[in-house]
């Protein structure tokens, strides 16, 4: 299976994913009306649509990074089925050996947030326990972020398992960070609250104007473009928008790479102005992927 690589400035990117599962159309879209979000994203019989969880290798030197870590192994049938996940899928490890490396040879892991579709694999079981699976890495994870993941509200408590973080304390090879994560020159992660008061976006600078972003949940997927197309999910709807707002315009301005981490179609791409004051995604020079716009 050929694993997506991109070149940006100094920076090698390559996009692994941890297979495919499904969530309700419905909530994905929030006040979007199903007949339109659905021209873009068909549902099955239970209203779920298809979605990827894209992670993202960045390599630098003797540098290497992971943004976002998937679903993970650790759920049972029942969630399984709930959640749709892909049978048979090439998971995330599997991936990361098909981009040709061991899992061993990650530097830092960085999480945009830590509900269960973003944070998985952070850790697996291995003799009995669960451990680090990725033996070497500094884990970057926001504060804020991990005092709401120990103590969430009844809205959000089935999107946190603390099998996803509290291994990594007790090995300790968490680096806390506030205001904003550097793991290392051109990766800096920026709390931007909307889905939730602080997941963060990855922005990527390759140096000579070759910048890029990690849209995580702030931009699920690339029908997601659209400033009023913003999830039920979202603790803070008005604040994606913001958000929205802010970074999309000058995203498409500066030709910035748009990573969209639940689109099975259309991962990455550049934003365009399809119409006077709407943008849209297309899929990068040469892909051969569907251009992906909105008429609502």
């Amino acid at each position: 299976m050929a694993v997506d690589t991109h070149q940006l400035g100094n920076l090698e990117l390559r996009l692994v994913n941890d297979g495919g599962f499904r969530l309700d159309g419905g909530a994905m879209f929030g006040v979007v009306p199903k007949p339109l979000w659905e021209r873009k994203k068909p549902a099955d019989e239970l209203n779920r649509i298809s979605m990827v969880t894209n992670c993202l290798l960045v390599e630098k030197g003797n540098e290497l990074l992971l943004v976002d870590t998937g679903i993970g192994d650790k759920n049972d049938a029942k969630f399984r089925k709930i959640f749709g996940l892909e049978e048979n899928a090439s998971r995330l490890p599997e991936q990361i050996r098909q981009a040709g490396y061991e899992l061993g040879d990650i530097t830092h892991v960085l999480l945009s947030h830590l509900h269960f579709d973003h944070s998985g694999w952070n850790a697996r079981e291995a003799g009995g326990k669960l451990v680090p699976t990725f033996p070497k890495a500094r884990y970057w994870l926001q504060r804020g972020e991990v005092e709401h993941a120990r103590h969430p509200n009844e809205r959000d408590r089935a999107s946190y398992d603390p099998r996803n973080w509290e291994p990594l304390f007790e090995a300790g090879v968490v680096e806390l960070f506030d205001d904003e994560g550097i793991p290392f020159d051109g990766v800096r992660a920026v709390p931007t609250p909307g889905h939730n008061a602080d997941m963060c976006v990855v922005f990527l600078d390759g140096g000579e104007g070759d910048k890029g972003i990690f849209l995580a949940d702030l931009v699920p997927t690339s029908a997601h473009v659209p400033f009023p197309w913003v999830m039920g999910y979202d603790l803070y709807p008005l604040r994606t928008l913001e958000n929205k707002r802010k970074l999309l315009p000058q995203a498409a301005e500066e030709k910035w790479l748009c990573i969209f981490e639940h689109d099975p179609e259309l991962p990455w791409g550049h934003l365009v102005e399809a119409k006077p004051g709407r943008l849209a995604a297309v899929p990068l020079e040469g892909d051969g992927r569907q251009r992906h716009e909105n008429s609502a």
